[in-house]
């Protein structure tokens, strides 16, 4: 093998850095979830009550 990629390792290399792409930057294109803000409003009215 002189330096040469096979068919099968170029289609494992674009298939993994087409994964990794989607699994980075899939946050960017999600909506925020509700439950992540309503957890903080909880937590900014129980430090008020502490207070």
């Amino acid at each position: 093998m002189r330096g040469r990629l096979t068919f099968s390792q170029m289609l494992l290399a674009m298939l993994l850095g087409v994964a990794g792409g989607v699994y980075i930057y899939k946050p960017l294109f999600e909506p925020p979830l509700q439950k992540q803000n309503g957890s903080k409003d909880k937590l900014q009215e129980t430090e008020g009550r502490q207070r």
